[in-house]
């Protein structure tokens, strides 16, 4: 007698083969929702100090259309970062909210859109709003830079957020002519160091401040004509002394209120005098009067807020001049350190305390980065 076999009712069948239908629905839209189920390494915080800063685990990045996926083999720091990290500087909307406005790296994954001299493999410096201190970052294929041939890619990672200010400041708004006179605030900065350079490679002059004799040294290294330690000498007085009474043609000003009444008295007879940032404050009283008078041209700009379009624009015509004059040799990145990146928050500490000379760069990758060399 054979055995007895149990036949399980159609209702029950097709109401399990039902549940594994939803659960898989479910499952596809949480994908879409939330993207990948892999994880990476970024940089996280809480609002407050550099000791704040932690190395996270988050979601990996999923190229939208028009857009690459960069594997980061070394990112950068830069002052904006230690303002987002106290609650000054919000990402513009849409931008990740991790750290990092620039990173170096290889291109990993490509998403729809994109044309097709863009390809799997290549060595790229980008330009972000945002998520450069992460092991995986997207970016607009646009604002993805060919790395010059023979670049490490630690020094790929100085360049695009702090060249790319210096030349749109330079270019962009300030109509750099080879007969001006350039006045550098932060010369030692790395937008100070690639501003000096632009400039003497224009055939202008670059006159700038710093804090130290070491950093107006580096400047000078770079083609500064000279150098003004604001903490020892008057630096208007210094300008128009320097310049035989004239005064500057453009004055590259990230610091603001501080600074305000020795930047009017240097600024020459229609001057142009470019805000970008406001590191000695922001409320000051203006003696509109003199700006009258001298026809001054008063301009103030951030990069990471423009349109997709303006930046596309903007890494078009700096990579027609630049990147030549990286290849060889007239340009360079200055690098002062770099650091794991699970040491970004001794890196921010250094920056506040503005103990950098260059760029502070961090290494994610280890397998490509531990054969890179300054």
């Amino acid at each position: 007698m054979g055995a007895r076999v149990e036949m399980i009712p159609p209702k029950i069948l097709w109401f399990e083969y039902s549940s594994l239908l939803i659960q898989m629905e479910t499952a596809l839209i949480l994908h879409r929702l939330l993207g990948s189920s892999e994880r990476r390494k970024a940089a996280q915080y809480t609002e407050g100090g550099p000791e704040n800063l932690f190395i996270g685990q988050v979601a990996q990045p999923e190229p939208k259309d028009g857009e690459v996926r960069i594997k980061v083999m070394f990112t950068a720091i830069n002052r904006a970062d230690t303002l987002q990290r106290r609650g000054g500087y919000n990402p513009p909307p849409g931008a990740s909210d991790i750290l990092g406005l620039e990173a170096a790296g290889v291109i990993e994954k490509i998403g729809p859109g994109c044309p097709t001299n863009v390809t799997t493999g290549q060595r790229v410096m980008a330009l972000l709003s945002g998520g450069g201190n992460a092991e995986y970052v997207t970016c607009p294929w646009q604002l993805a830079m060919e790395v010059p041939g023979h670049f490490s890619m630690s020094q790929a990672a100085a360049v695009p957020e702090v060249w790319l200010t210096a030349y749109m400041l330079l270019y962009t708004l300030g109509q750099l002519k080879k007969e001006d006179t350039v006045l550098i605030h932060a010369g030692g900065s790395g937008v100070g160091t690639a501003a000096v350079q632009l400039v003497h490679q224009c055939g202008a002059t670059a006159i700038v401040t710093a804090g130290s004799q070491e950093k107006i040294d580096l400047a000078k290294s770079l083609g500064a004509s000279a150098g003004i330690n604001y903490k020892q000498e008057a630096v208007g007085d210094r300008v128009l002394e320097i310049t035989n009474g004239k005064g500057a043609d453009m004055i590259l000003d990230c610091v603001g209120a501080s600074m305000q009444e020795e930047n009017t008295k240097a600024l020459a007879l229609e001057g142009r005098w470019i805000v970008y940032g406001l590191m000695g404050g922001a409320s000051t009283n203006v003696n509109l009067g003199v700006l009258l008078r001298k026809r001054a041209n008063l301009m103030f700009s951030t990069l990471r807020a423009r349109s997709l379009e303006y930046k596309a624009v903007l890494v078009k015509n700096f990579s027609e001049l630049a990147l030549p004059l990286f290849d060889n040799g007239t340009f360079k990145p200055i690098v002062q350190a770099i650091l794991p990146l699970a040491d970004i928050g001794k890196a921010h500490a250094m920056m506040e305390a503005n103990q950098t000379q260059g760029k502070l760069v961090l290494q994610v990758h280890g397998d490509e980065a531990a054969k890179e060399e300054l």
